[in-house]
């Protein structure tokens, strides 16, 4: 049995024993304890602090002495003097085994920090970025050593921090003397530390200890929106968030509008590729003013995207994905560079794609798997992440299924009459007074109904503007809900509604829900053509979720979550009314916010789940609804509101829709009356 004192570390309970001057920095690297510290143990960075603790700890079999450590030193006296440091904490670099202790890795002192992500559901991020700082010092150039300063740096960072085989691109050389000189041979390197395809890579160089960060941008790609956060890779904290409109919107507003443009045009492809990566450029000037980061220390990206945006921003023609069977130029990870790819960030930035899963699902649902981990889930749990093109996991412990299903843009505020992009002045939520069934409603920017007083005054500056998508959701299903649209999706008449606010329009009636013309504002109105875009867009998402059931052998799921930026505003309530989703109780139907851009997050600052995300990808399966009998009739039963032959008995429990149908005729018996149709 060893004589040598005992070190116990807490949290992670590790152990060992130490010869007497061993620095506690030292014991923590070899019993694997997550202790940070980038200076190399040479008392200048201070990640390396600790707590020691006195006295007895039975739980451990330890008592712990006055002396157990050295004492107080010159080096830590002088960082407390200037930055300060807690009482009682002491840099593990400095402070050495004198007896048994038992030493506390306070949370900021780990490598591997939990992040706690902003979302309803919070979970945490491992901190394990791909690039990391390092503090060297290189040995001098004189006449008995001939060899290069690039070979004395890499050997520093073998010698001090065991970096094998480290490289460094022509940028590096082009500055490097220059740095190690200024820094007197003593510089802070950030170096990429490789991975499966590559050798660790120096990304920058800065003379002397360098106290600021390096950054990183996870990055959702989507045919409406380019969303991206950009994180400190040394805390994981997200600096800024931002997004633009995807500038190949003027291409086509759906993926296969602009298939058919790079086909129907010659070099439609590579103008659309120039146009979302001048897009992506516009995005990282805007997000790095707002946080105050200089483009140049954005060593590390993750891009998450739909297979046509992923193959467009690549610059890979998408022709083979506008057919059957929908091929991808590959489906695996990419890792290149920033300036493979004509982004203006670090010039030797190293870029990280997620794998696709199949043709239509891409790399934006391994994402959401990543994030929402069906795989993981003892619950059978249904993803949907909605868009312009929903995709749909289900899945378990057991197996996990995938589709994609076109619902359109749609509930994005496209193709309807009043419809507008979420922004302020937009009606996002929706009420219809049972009784008048007259509609209130709020806007995006402002927390009153608009039958408040006050309404009118608040929104001054942006007036009410059109209806977003998660307001036309809200809007068709109150109408529903208060009879004012039938099972088939016809909005009645006045009469037959009881409503002041229906109007006959043309062959049908629409509704009008908000008339500000007599001060130069919109009239703005929901028509039966509104009515039918959102019956094709959630019958097209509720067709692929029910396939995928089909293919479970299940008739209802545990729970549901709802991804996407858009889902997170939806109510569960009234995409239930509509059919968007299977019946289920409220209470299990969740939102996730932006899975796909939490899932580029997780990636871009825990590197290992990037091969965790790949083998997970590997065994999803594909299910392709273009060539799924069952999708063309489930589609056509989930085209009523909220379906013509599932009962959903959840809903019915909660809510109860009025049975009248009304005819185009408009003749009825008054309100809710009209004559019946019989149901297929």
């Amino acid at each position: 049995m060893s004589n040598d004192p005992l070190v116990v570390f807490t949290p992670s309970g590790k152990r060992g024993h130490f010869p007497k001057g061993t620095p506690i920095l030292t014991a923590a690297r070899q019993l694997g304890v997550d202790l940070d510290s980038v200076c190399g143990g040479r008392g200048i960075c201070s990640k390396c602090q600790v707590t020691p603790g006195f006295g007895k700890f039975s739980k451990h079999g330890v008592t712990v002495q006055d002396d157990a450590l050295s004492e107080w030193n010159s080096v830590e006296q002088r960082y407390k003097d200037k930055r300060g440091l807690i009482d009682g904490r002491r840099l593990g670099c400095q402070a050495q085994v004198m007896g048994d202790v038992v030493i506390d890795v306070p949370a900021e002192s780990q490598v591997h920090k939990q992040v706690v992500r902003k979302r309803a559901e919070a979970r945490d991020i491992v901190l394990n970025p791909s690039t990391k700082l390092f503090y060297v010092e290189v040995q001098e150039p004189d006449m008995h050593d001939p060899s290069g300063d690039l070979e004395r740096l890499c050997a520093a960072l073998k010698d001090q921090w065991e970096l094998e085989n480290v490289k460094a691109d022509l940028q590096i050389l082009q500055v490097m003397q220059k740095i190690l000189r200024k820094g007197d041979w003593k510089v802070t390197v950030a170096v990429h530390l490789g991975d499966d395809e590559n050798p660790p890579r120096i990304m920058h160089l800065w003379p002397g200890f360098y106290e600021g960060t390096v950054y990183g941008l996870a990055v959702d790609l989507g045919s409406t929106t380019i969303a991206a956060h950009l994180c400190n890779l040394q805390t994981g904290e997200v600096v800024a968030s931002s997004g633009v409109m995807n500038p190949q919107i003027r291409f086509g507003e759906d993926l296969m509008s602009r298939v058919s443009y790079s086909m129907m045009n010659e070099g439609g492809a590579d103008e659309m590729t120039r146009a979302v990566r001048a897009g992506m450029n516009t995005l990282f000037d805007e997000i790095c003013a707002e946080g105050g980061v200089d483009k140049g220390l954005i060593v590390d990206a993750v891009f998450v995207c739909n297979p046509v945006m992923h193959h467009l921003f690549l610059g890979i023609d998408p022709f083979e994905l506008g057919q059957a069977p929908f091929a991808l130029a590959t489906s695996n990870a990419l890792r290149m560079r920033a300036v493979e790819l004509d982004l203006t960030i670090h010039p030797s930035a190293r870029i990280y794609f997620l794998p696709c899963i199949a043709g239509h699902v891409g790399a934006d649902a391994a994402a959401v798997a990543l994030s929402e981990a069906p795989d993981k889930s003892d619950d059978l749990v249904l993803v949907v992440d909605v868009g312009t093109n929903a995709e749909i996991l289900l899945g378990n412990r057991e197996k996990v299924l995938a589709c994609s299903s076109p619902t359109g843009p749609a509930f994005e505020g496209a193709q309807i009459s009043s419809g507008q992009r979420a922004a302020p002045g937009a009606i996002e939520r929706v009420e219809i007074d049972p009784v008048t069934k007259i509609a209130r409603f709020k806007v995006i920017g402002s927390d009153l109904w608009s039958d408040d007083p006050a309404f009118e005054a608040e929104i001054g500056a942006s007036g009410v503007t059109g209806i977003c998508g998660s307001g036309i959701i809200e809007m068709v299903a109150e109408m529903r809900i208060h009879g004012i649209v039938d099972a088939p999706g016809l909005i009645g008449t006045a009469e037959q509604t009881g409503s002041p606010m229906v109007f006959a329009d043309g062959r049908t009636n629409s509704y009008l829900v908000y008339d500000g013309t007599a001060h130069g504002g919109p009239k703005i109105t929901v028509t039966n053509r509104d009515i039918r875009e959102i019956q094709m867009a959630k019958a097209a998402l509720y067709s692929g979720a029910r396939l995928l059931m089909d293919k479970f052998g299940v008739d209802k799921v545990d729970r549901i979550v709802l991804a996407g930026a858009f889902g997170a505003h939806i109510s569960t309530k009234h995409a239930m009314v509509l059919g968007m989703i299977p019946d289920a109780p409220l209470d299990k139907v969740t939102s996730a916010g932006n899975a796909a851009g939490t899932g580029a997050r997780i990636a871009l600052l825990n590197s290992a789940s990037r091969a965790e995300i790949e083998e997970t990808v590997r065994n999803i399966h594909k299910v392709e609804t273009a060539i799924e009998p069952r999708f063309q009739e489930h589609f056509v039963n989930a085209s009523a509101i909220p379906n013509a032959v599932e009962p959903f008995p959840i809903l019915n429990s909660i809510v109860t829709l009025p049975t009248a149908t009304f005819n185009t005729g408009g003749g009825g018996d008054g309100p809710g009356g009209g004559r019946r149709r019989r149901r297929g």
